[in-house]
């Protein structure tokens, strides 16, 4: 795992910066837009911590606890979304960490996309999805979701 972090604060006033897990769940080797994602909210002052190609849900769990991450991002273009983010949500209801935003973007079409939201993960981003929306949208969800 590798943590970047940004001079400019991402977090609230006072506070640490807010700490996004960015993860590549499963055989997808596309990681292009994950690190893209990573530098933008770097960038946005958050501090970034990607897990790397081939994880899985268990291992991008206990790196969040770990991490004390208040989001997760995940990558997914395998077509595996709706195995993942599902298994995703119960190893963090089960450890806890409800508290901690999943949310993530790829090829997931918006039928699946809406199931998933009702499930309870977090809003999904298409790709070309503009960077600054996915870091203000993380921003704001850990600003009313999080207690620090």
């Amino acid at each position: 795992m590798s943590k970047t972090t940004s001079p400019h604060s991402g977090g609230f006033k006072g506070q640490r910066p807010i700490r996004v897990l960015v993860a590549k769940v499963g055989l997808d080797g596309h990681d292009r837009g994950a690190k893209v994602i990573a530098t933008a909210l770097r960038d946005a002052g958050m501090e970034v911590i990607y897990t790397g190609l081939r994880q899985t849900p268990e291992m991008v769990a206990a790196a969040a606890l770990q991490e004390d991450a208040d989001a997760i991002g995940i990558s997914i273009l395998s077509g595996a979304h709706m195995t993942v983010f599902p298994k995703l949500l119960q190893l963090l209801k089960e450890k806890g960490m409800n508290d901690v935003l999943l949310t993530g973007g790829g090829i997931i079409p918006g039928d699946d996309m809406k199931k998933l939201n009702e499930m309870g993960v977090g809003k999904l981003f298409a790709p070309g999805a503009p960077t600054h929306e996915i870091a203000e949208y993380i921003r704001d969800w850990v600003k009313n979701n999080r207690s620090f």
